[in-house]
């Protein structure tokens, strides 16, 4: 094993082997994600498609994720995370395949693509809160914001960068149906890697009394809804982020790729650059977070990066140049994704670790409970006011937004009350002693805010 102190900050998780092999999997089955977001687009508009059909596509896959994602949270902190990730793999492999029979058939429509998507979100609503859960059972405390880094820079630079380069290529030597093909290939390295990683111990409270499955699911859910609405800071984080979603999603997902269409005349190829942009300027907030220590006021910046990175949003109704839009794009991408890595560290070191998948499902819920309704309604609103209008609101209004979050929710306060560098008196539980099942008093390592 690599010696983690000899490394920079933000490579010091790749002392770990199985941490290697982790990231080797989430690069393949983000690459193959990013591929399927630019060739099923392509596809709706190949079949002659409108921003309505689109808008049912993205629908399927927002509907499916909040769906899946409760339930997911539950497995997660029941199931081995290695299981499920392995699962979760063969099925997007499969999905894919489909994709690439039906379309290179040429019987694909778009019912078709909104089902496959919807299937790809129920399986997005299992992988994300395993992979939270068994991040911190992988690697000790202090590496954990690296990690997040290191997600928050493959997020952006392969699932926003490579995934579309790569689609938009294939697209251009022969159609849409060689990028599934090829997408389900890159699940199948995903799935491969999965298949040689040790499996660890769920962390559980050794305290609680476990019930009929069933049942006990159903506790299990009401556990981490009661979590969620007694702590202060989780509760207001994501009442705030409901909003800036459903302000948001619709016009990036749907909208702009007609944007970079009718407002600059580009094709697949320049909706792939913009993608790019977006996430080409996460990489580098994500790697920037990453690399230095956690910020004291985490709660206030988060916020405001968030709130004030939609601003640039404003910018592409405005123009007719695709460099601009690029420009926007890549600002909103550092803001968005450095102020990612910060949430996803405050969740694993601020919640109990036998409440992370759920607290990690309810994450997703709670913040992407209106996507499939921002989905839905910006095509016609789009159709329906134009471009700018639409992507005026979706940038000036969150602003004003975190301001309000920040002051009604006094998270400030919180914050200091709560800093999240380790305490050098602390309890501090490595990835191997958590994947024995060694679990510290909560308030040892996650300090909680119940006002």
């Amino acid at each position: 094993m690599t010696d983690a102190s000899r490394l920079p900050r933000a490579l010091r998780p790749f002392s770990s082997g199985q941490y290697r092999l982790l990231v080797a999997a989430l690069s393949a089955s983000l690459l193959s994600a990013g591929a399927w977001l630019v060739a099923a687009v392509w596809q709706v508009v190949e079949l002659g498609g409108s921003p309505i059909d689109l808008s049912y596509v993205a629908v399927g896959a927002s509907l499916g994720l909040v769906l899946a994602v409760l339930f997911g949270g539950v497995a997660a902190d029941r199931i081995p995370q290695r299981y499920i990730l392995l699962v979760v793999e063969i099925v997007r492999g499969v999905t894919f395949a489909v994709a690439a029979v039906l379309a290179a058939s040429g019987v694909i429509e778009v019912w078709h693509l909104a089902v496959l998507s919807f299937v790809l979100g129920v399986a997005d609503g299992f992988f994300y809160p395993a992979y939270s859960a068994w991040l911190p059972a992988i690697l000790p405390p202090e590496q954990l914001l690296a990690a997040n880094g290191v997600e928050g820079v493959l997020r952006p630079a392969v699932m926003q960068a490579a995934g579309p380069a790569l689609a938009s290529a294939l697209i251009a030597v022969q159609a849409p149906w060689l990028a599934f093909a090829v997408v389900a290939v890159l699940q199948g390295a995903a799935a491969a890697v999965l298949v040689v990683m040790r499996t660890t111990a769920v962390r559980r409270d050794p305290d609680e009394v476990v019930v009929h499955p069933v049942r006990q699911s159903f506790i299990d859910m009401r556990d981490g809804f009661r979590y969620l609405l007694q702590t202060r800071w989780l509760f207001a984080t994501l009442v705030f982020s409901i909003v800036l979603v459903f302000l948001i999603m619709g016009p990036i997902e749907v909208l702009l790729p007609f944007a970079v269409k009718d407002q600059t005349g580009g094709g697949a190829g320049a909706f792939a650059l913009a993608l790019a942009a977006f996430g080409v300027g996460g990489a580098v907030g994500s790697l920037t977070v990453a690399s230095v220590r956690i910020p004291r006021r985490y709660l206030t910046l988060m916020i405001l990066a968030w709130g004030f990175g939609c601003v640039p949003l404003a910018i592409i109704g405005l123009t007719s140049w695709l460099w601009v839009m690029v420009i926007a794009l890549f600002i909103v991408g550092v803001l968005f994704d450095g102020a990612q890595v910060v949430w996803g560290t405050l969740l694993q070191r601020r919640v109990p670790p036998s409440m992370l998948g759920r607290v990690s499902s309810l994450d997703f819920f709670v913040s992407l409970a209106l996507m499939p309704i921002s989905m839905a309604v910006a095509g016609p609103v789009g159709e329906a006011i134009g471009l700018v209008p639409a992507f005026l609101i979706a940038g000036l209004v969150p602003p004003f937004l975190a301001l309000a979050t920040l002051a009604l929710a006094r998270l400030g306060e919180d914050e200091l009350a709560h800093p999240l560098e380790a305490d050098p008196d602390a309890t501090i539980v490595t990835g191997a002693e958590a994947a024995a099942g060694f679990e510290p008093p909560v308030d040892e390592v996650h300090p909680r805010s119940e006002s």
